[in-house]
C-alpha cells in the first residue's frame, strides 16, 4: 500500500445546500450591463489578511489589497483575454506577455537613446477623489509618479538592487515623466511600471500616515471604505473613475458594482461553504479534492482551471549542515516519490516538473523531457540510491530536520505529514513547526528560517523567478543559496536585450540550479476557480498586473434579476 494512502486521508465535505431549480435558457443569455450590488470574492489569497496598504513598505501582497484603488502606469489590456477572443487567461501572478500590456496612466511612451531613457506621457483628467481629512480632489499630474518612484527607492525596506539601472526619474512637464537608464534591464516595465512595487499616488497620502487604511487614496475604479483585520476588505465605488470598457459596440462608464468585498477565511471548510451557500459569489481558489463535491451540490457554478501560478517546495538551508552537501540534497529529492505525488495526493491535477519556470511561459520553459539525465532522475523515485547517497556524504544514520510550514495554506499542512513518511523512509526524520503567515514569511524575510521551509513560491515572471529565489541575500530566497558565477549569469540576464538569447540564458540557468537541487522540488498543482452564473463579464482572469486583480472586478457586473431567481 502506498505511503499516501498510509498519510493521508481526504477531509470529508460539509452537507450540500442546493440553491435553486434550473434556470431557464432565457437567463442565461448575455445581457446588457448592469450597474449596482455589491461582489464578494473570496480571493487568490482567501486565508490571508492584508499585510499593510503603504507601498514603502515593500510588500509582496500590497497591489492584491491596494490595487482597487491605487493604479499603475501599466496593466493587463484585457481585451486581449480569451473570454474576449484572445490568447491570454491572465492566471499568472507577475508575467504578462509584451503583447498583452496597455497603459494605465500611461497614454504612450517612447524608447530615445543617448542618454537611454523612456518618456511616459501620462493621460491627462484623471483625478484623485476627495479624502476627508487627506486632500481634496485633484488631477494627477507626473509629480505623483516622482514622488511615488522616489519614496519607494528611499524606503528603508527597499530592496538592494531592485532599481540599480535607473538613473534618475524626473517630471519635464505636467503630463510627462522621464526613466533614464545607465543601462538596459529585462524587467524595467515591471519593476517600476506594473510590478509588485509600483503603484502611483499622492503626496497629500503619504503625509497623512500611509500605513493607515484610511487615509488610502487613489485614481482607481474603488476606494477602499473598511478594512477588518481577518475578516473583510470593503472597496467602494469611486464615482470619478475615468476608464470606460467597451462591450457589444458600447461604451460604459466603469466600474459596473456599487462594492467589492475581499472575504478574509481562514478555514477551508468555511469558504468552500461560503461558496456553495451563495454567500460568495466568486472563490478563486479551490482544491482538486473540494471540486466533485461542489459540482454536485452546487452544479450551477462556472469553473475554470489553471495550473498553479506558485512552486511548491522544500527549500532546504545550503549554509547549513549537512544542505551544504549535494549528494544529500539530492538524496532528499529521490526519497520522495514525486508521481506518487501527483496520481494520488493530487489525484492526477498536478504536473510533475512546472518550476521555476511556468509552462505558460512559452520558450522560456523547457519539459521535463527535454532537461539532462541528472535533472530527470531528480523526479524519480529511488530511495536505495538516496540511502547509498546519504551514506556517501557521511549520514549513513540519516539526520533529524526542523521544517517549517504555514498554518495559512490547506494544502502543505496536509502534504507535510506524506513528506515525513517519505524521508523517514531513508533514515531523515523531520520536526514539523506550523506557524502563522506573519512569522512563517518573517522568517524568510529576515534569514532566521529553519534548515527546512515548505512554501509555495510564486513563478512571478520568467527573470525574477530566478532571480528572487537564487541570487545571493535576495528576499525571497529561503535556500540561501550563494553562488558568484551563478549571480554574473543572472545579471548577463537582465543586461540582455535580445529576448531570443534572454530566453538561452534562463533555460541554461534552469537546468543548473534544478540540478544543484537546493529544494525538494515538488509537484505544481493544478487550482480551480469557482462563481455564480449571476456574475458577468467574466471568465476566471484573476491578475491584470502583479498579484493585482482589480482592473478585473472593476469590469464585472451582476445580473441582479438572475441573482433574485437563483434565491440570492
Amino acid at each position: 500500500m502506498s505511503v499516501i494512502r498510509n498519510a493521508w486521508r481526504l477531509a470529508a465535505g460539509s452537507a450540500a445546500i442546493l440553491l435553486a431549480l434550473a434556470m431557464p435558457a432565457s437567463a442565461q443569455t448575455e445581457a446588457k450591463p448592469q450597474y449596482g450590488g455589491t461582489l464578494e470574492i473570496g480571493t487568490v489569497y482567501v486565508t490571508l489578511s492584508a499585510l499593510s496598504f503603504d507601498p514603502a513598505d515593500w510588500n509582496w501582497k500590497l497591489n492584491h489589497d491596494t490595487g482597487n484603488y491605487l493604479e499603475q502606469l501599466f496593466a493587463a489590456d484585457l481585451s486581449k483575454s480569451k473570454k474576449n477572443g484572445g490568447k491570454h487567461p491572465f492566471y499568472a501572478d507577475a508575467y504578462l506577455p509584451s503583447d498583452a500590456i496597455r497603459g494605465e496612466l500611461a497614454e504612450s511612451w517612447e524608447w530615445k537613446k543617448d542618454p537611454l531613457r523612456v518618456e511616459i506621457r501620462l493621460r491627462k483628467g484623471i483625478m484623485f477623489p476627495e479624502k476627508p481629512g487627506v486632500m481634496q480632489s485633484r488631477e494627477l499630474t507626473a509629480e505623483d509618479v516622482v514622488f511615488s518612484y522616489n519614496r519607494l527607492a528611499k524606503s528603508p525596506k527597499a530592496q538592494a538592487g531592485y532599481f540599480s539601472y535607473v538613473d534618475k526619474v524626473e517630471a519635464t512637464d505636467r503630463h510627462t515623466v522621464v526613466f533614464t537608464f545607465n543601462s538596459f534591464h529585462a524587467e524595467w516595465d515591471y519593476r517600476f511600471g506594473w510590478g509588485y512595487y509600483s503603484p502611483i499616488y499622492p503626496k497629500e497620502m503619504a503625509d497623512a500616515g500611509a500605513t493607515n487604511w484610511k487615509n488610502g487614496n487613489g485614481t482607481g475604479p474603488f476606494m477602499l471604505t473598511d478594512f477588518v483585520q481577518g475578516n473583510s476588505n470593503t472597496y467602494s465605488k469611486n464615482p470619478i473613475y475615468w476608464d470606460k470598457e467597451k462591450i457589444g459596440g458600447a461604451e460604459y462608464k466603469l466600474p459596473f458594482v456599487d462594492k467589492v468585498v475581499y472575504r478574509t477565511i481562514k478555514d477551508e471548510a468555511t469558504f468552500l461553504t461560503a461558496l456553495r451557500t451563495g454567500k460568495l459569489d466568486i472563490l478563486e481558489t479551490i482544491r482538486w479534492s473540494a471540486v466533485d463535491e461542489l459540482k454536485k451540490s452546487a452544479p450551477q457554478l462556472q469553473w475554470s482551471k489553471w495550473l498553479n501560478m506558485s512552486g511548491t517546495f522544500l527549500a532546504m538551508r545550503v549554509d547549513t549542515k549537512p544542505f551544504d552537501d549535494i549528494r544529500v540534497r539530492r538524496a532528499l529529492n529521490l526519497a520522495v516519490n514525486k508521481q506518487e505525488i501527483v496520481k494520488e495526493f493530487y489525484g492526477g491535477n498536478a504536473e510533475l516538473f512546472a518550476y521555476p519556470q511556468h509552462p505558460d511561459y512559452g520558450g522560456y520553459f523547457e519539459p521535463l523531457s527535454a532537461m539532462p539525465d541528472s535533472v530527470k532522475e531528480l523526479f524519480t523515485y529511488n530511495p536505495e540510491k538516496a540511502k547509498k547517497l546519504l551514506a556517501e556524504a557521511g549520514v549513513p544514520k540519516g539526520f533529524t530536520f526542523k521544517v517549517q510550514v504555514c498554518s495559512c495554506s490547506p494544502d502543505h499542512i496536509d502534504l507535510i505529514p506524506l513528506l515525513a513518511a517519505y524521508l523517514e523512509q531513508v533514515g531523515v526524520k523531520i520536526e514539523i513547526q506550523t506557524m502563522e503567515y506573519g512569522a512563517f514569511l518573517s522568517a524568510m524575510t529576515t534569514k532566521t528560517n529553519a534548515a527546512g521551509y515548505l512554501m509555495n513560491n510564486g513563478h512571478t515572471n520568467p527573470t525574477r523567478s530566478l532571480h528572487k529565489s537564487f541570487f545571493t541575500k535576495e528576499v525571497w530566497n529561503p535556500s540561501q543559496w550563494s553562488d558568484p558565477k551563478l549571480d554574473a549569469k543572472l545579471d548577463e540576464m537582465y543586461r540582455t536585450s535580445d529576448e531570443e538569447k534572454r530566453v538561452e540564458i534562463i533555460r541554461d540557468i534552469t537546468r543548473e540550479i534544478v540540478d544543484k537541487a537546493p529544494y525538494i522540488w515538488l509537484p505544481t498543482p493544478y487550482i480551480f476557480t469557482a462563481w455564480w452564473p449571476w456574475v458577468k463579464n467574466y471568465a476566471g482572469e484573476l491578475r491584470a498586473g502583479a498579484v493585482r486583480p482589480g482592473p478585473i472586478y472593476a469590469r464585472i457586473w451582476i445580473d441582479q434579476e438572475l441573482k433574485k431567481k437563483m434565491g440570492r
